[in-house]
């Protein structure tokens, strides 16, 4: 039974992350168009998703985000993942003030650059006053540890820990779990399920750009859906080939 289901609505994106595991471009390209976006996770949540999560690519940069909003948030849990960088926009933040979903995480790649981190850190604080919940995915890469510790104490001023996601940079310089770890200080904290061990999730799948499927975001060896609907993606998953993600560069 699939209950989270992320959805990458393209895999463009101004930023261009040379990490991005969604190898998202300023030349990028989507197959999704917005009605199909909302017909097919509005079928899936009629079969039992209860969240869905969309991301990219970048989603405030895919045409059709709003509409796909209004339509989806009635329906189920929905959140949003976003480097923040389209909300510097006045008719892109009009906009989301009248079209929200239920969360919106922001995602800090650099925290050594204090700019990157001090606009998140900002809009984090405008998005909680749109009565949306905020939250952040800290990117930590095995050289940038101590910069990471730093922006997490400096996020908890304001979130708590269960807003805050600890990502392993991917698919190299990535720190050891328990580099991870120092970051919050030996407390609590909240990172990708697969940070100790590889393991296929079996209530989450993830959809790409190109409208295909496996169990992971990271992982290879993604089926396409034959059909936009919910048998389509159970279909899809069935013929995946499970392996990890670790022989990736």
């Amino acid at each position: 039974m699939i209950e989270l289901l992320s959805l990458d609505l393209s895999n463009y994106c101004s930023k261009q992350c040379s990490f991005c595991y969604n190898h998202s471009t300023r030349e990028g390209n989507t197959m999704w168009k917005p009605q199909e976006v909302i017909d097919f996770a509005s079928d899936c949540i009629m079969h039992g998703v209860k969240a869905v999560s969309l991301g990219g690519g970048e989603p405030f940069e895919y045409e059709g985000i709003f509409e796909v909003i209004e339509a989806l948030y009635p329906l189920c849990y929905l959140s949003i993942t976003s480097n923040g960088l389209p909300l510097e926009d006045t008719l892109t933040w009009v906009q989301l003030g009248k079209h929200k979903p239920d969360k919106i995480h922001l995602t800090i790649h650099r925290p050594d650059n204090e700019a990157e981190v001090a606009r998140v850190e900002r809009q984090l604080q405008a998005i909680e006053k749109l009565n949306i919940k905020p939250g952040v995915n800290l990117l930590v890469g095995a050289d940038k540890v101590e910069a990471a510790r730093s922006v997490y104490q400096r996020m908890m001023s304001f979130l708590r820990s269960d807003q805050i996601i600890l990502v392993p940079q991917r698919f190299s310089n990535t720190p050891s779990p328990k580099q991870l770890a120092s970051v919050a200080d030996g407390k609590l904290f909240q990172s990708p399920s697969c940070l100790l061990k590889c393991q296929r999730p079996t209530n989450f799948c993830s959809v790409s750009w190109d409208k295909k499927v496996n169990s992971c975001s990271f992982a290879p060896n993604k089926e396409a859906l034959a059909s936009l609907d919910y048998q389509g993606l159970v279909d899809a998953l069935d013929r995946v080939k499970w392996t990890t993600c670790d022989n990736q560069t």
